[in-house]
């Protein structure tokens, strides 16, 4: 726990000098004051974190962590657990969503094995990050050991750190991982108290018979495990993923490296409980992307006070949402540095 608690004792508060500036220079702008709503709420904000009226974003992360869940056992995903390494070789040969986005935003993507179910080749491009061959089956008892959670969270910090001195001006959290939605939608219920049913989706696309049946195998799952909400290492050992766990250290390292952290959908959703859990100081680094299908994410948006910069009916992961969060941010820097005062432009100022 040393290095996690080395992150979040660094975690300092927003800059309110720089937010106060850059708010002047937002109503300052040829614009009448609060048109461009979230776009300028999100210059002030990034303002804040990088302690800077006038910030700039050059360097694009993207973090997309790879895990297998031993809970597919039970048949609460549409698709086979093959996919998760079949999926890791298409971002590494650049032909996933991700992938296509992440072009289009100018992010680099960082691509990691926190514990798909099978030995990957080696990649330069890979990082491996590998815990265990998957979490166990919930069913049958914890996901993994408290020593994994805390493991899982240090490799992500690690990730973080490992590219620092490549330049990271912000970042973003994406997922891959058959089965996942099942260990988020039972975070989501537990941090959140909200019931089972009412944060559990379809995931990859489950018929209404699957839909019952994941419900009932969450249940069961949060009655065997008993996690306690209070202790958020307990939460995701009893019952997350180890790319869940990687995804708290990306954003532990963010906020504890003054970077803005762009969070895509349900599975990065259910981390940024876990890492506001441990940390609540995290809550001011973090843009949501957007809104995901998942009916999950909504909650986990509401609870921990995020609003979502789109809403597409996303539900992919891979941190495509976060790279789309990442294009709309660069652009409220843009305008924030190169649009016209009232003053430059000789424009009249409202009466």
């Amino acid at each position: 726990m040393q290095k996690i608690e080395e992150m979040i004792s660094n975690i300092k508060p927003l800059d309110q000098l720089a937010m106060e500036e850059a708010r002047k220079k937002q109503d300052n702008l040829t614009k009448p004051q609060g048109s461009l709503g979230q776009l300028e709420a999100i210059s002030i904000q990034i303002a804040g974190i990088k302690g800077n009226s006038s910030p700039t974003i050059r360097h694009k992360v993207i973090f997309t962590l790879a895990a297998d869940h031993g809970v597919t056992k039970e048949g609460i995903s549409a698709y086979p657990s093959e996919v998760t390494p079949q999926m890791v070789y298409n971002f590494l040969r650049g032909g996933a969503g991700i992938n296509v986005l992440a072009r289009h935003a100018g992010a680099r993507v960082v691509v990691a094995d926190l514990g798909v179910a099978s030995i990957l080749e080696a990649h330069p491009d890979l990082k491996n990050k590998k815990i265990a061959m998957g979490t166990r089956n919930m069913v049958e008892g914890p996901a993994m050991n408290r020593k994994e959670a805390i493991r899982s969270i240090e490799a992500g910090i690690e990730l973080v750190e490992e590219e620092l001195s490549k330049g990271i001006d912000i970042l973003g959290t994406g997922d891959m991982g058959i089965g996942n939605t099942t260990p988020s939608s039972a975070i989501t219920a537990v941090i959140t108290g909200t019931d089972v049913a009412i944060v559990t989706g379809r995931g990859t696309g489950l018929n209404d018979e699957g839909w019952k049946l994941k419900v009932k195998v969450i249940e069961k799952i949060l009655k065997i495990n008993r996690p306690n909400p209070k202790d958020a290492i307990d939460v995701l050992s009893k019952v997350g993923g180890f790319e869940i766990g990687g995804i708290v250290g990306v954003i532990l390292a963010g906020a504890r490296y003054q970077i803005p952290v762009v969070i895509d959908g349900f599975i990065s959703g259910a981390a940024a409980l876990i890492a506001t859990s441990l940390s609540p100081q995290v809550k001011p680094y973090l843009i949501a992307s957007h809104q995901s299908v998942e009916q999950g994410h909504q909650i986990i948006l509401e609870h921990l006070g995020l609003k979502p910069l789109l809403n597409l009916d996303l539900r992919l992961g891979e941190g495509t949402g976060a790279a789309l969060g990442i294009f709309l941010v660069e652009a409220s820097i843009k305008i924030l540095n190169e649009m016209a005062t009232f003053a430059e432009a000789g424009v009249s100022e409202k009466k």
